[in-house]
């Protein structure tokens, strides 16, 4: 009985902890990829590594910015904290053509999907580009953050760092 009682007061201090901490489970939705293929944006976070997904457009000057920039050190986070960044891109059916031939030009090396119908941007809440999502080994988001400006990068990493050590 001593037991029972026990693991109950352990799973409420549990569960406690992790409503605490703000974690929620990134949710279950369908994009494309450039190629057209339907993904699930959860697959992504299966690999049992830390995901940023980053929210751009190709008219949103800060978003192209913020990707250059994490562009530089990518091959670092990747040898450090062993993390996955994907571009999202929230460009309508007639942006997408112009998608590939700057990606390639700005040799992004992200893996980059298509949300033309902002069906993950609607169901994440966000008003607008440049928007920052954090997910960690779990599946959870733990980090979020809107808009740019240089140095950004330096916290996210902080914040990668933080969750690649667990």
């Amino acid at each position: 009985m001593k037991q029972l009682f026990f693991l109950l007061l352990f799973s409420a201090f549990t569960i406690s902890i992790n409503a605490q901490s703000g974690a929620k489970a990134l949710p279950s939705v369908k994009i494309k990829t450039l190629e057209g293929k339907t993904v699930d944006i959860q697959d992504y976070t299966k690999k049992g590594k830390a995901v940023v997904f980053s929210f751009w457009a190709t008219w949103c000057g800060p978003c192209k910015k913020e990707l250059d920039n994490i562009a530089e050190v990518y091959d670092d986070w990747q040898k450090k904290y062993d993390v996955e960044v994907i571009a999202i891109t929230i460009d309508d059916a007639r942006a997408l053509p112009k998608i590939k031939p700057m990606v390639a030009q700005k040799k992004w090396k992200y893996t980059i999907l298509s949300d033309v119908n902002s069906d993950l941007k609607k169901t994440l809440n966000f008003p607008n580009v440049p928007q920052t999502f954090l997910i960690d080994k779990s599946g959870n988001i733990v980090y979020s953050h809107s808009g740019y400006a240089p140095g950004d990068e330096d916290e996210l990493e902080k914040k990668i760092k933080k969750i690649a050590s667990k």
